[in-house]
């Protein structure tokens, strides 16, 4: 487990979000836009923000879950 730089953990005063939920969302919306608007599989999602920077597949899922995407969301 990485110890994570305070900048990394303390949410933005303009949205509230963290970096990570930035590119998380950031990552989302332009696989969608390569997928014609369709849904993007979870485990797609993880792969491309992997290339960003590392996180497990529960920490995704926590994400998500914490921007809404839904309550008990596990990668498949």
């Amino acid at each position: 487990m990485r110890v994570k730089p305070i900048e990394e953990l303390l949410p933005d005063v303009r949205d509230g979000l963290t970096r990570e939920e930035r590119i998380v969302l950031y990552v989302l919306r332009e696989t969608q836009k390569e997928r014609g608007g369709r849904d993007v599989p979870t485990t797609m999602l993880w792969g491309r923000v992997c290339e960003y920077f590392y996180l497990s597949p529960e920490e995704l899922s926590e994400i998500l879950a914490r921007l809404g995407a839904r309550k008990d969301l596990r990668l498949q």
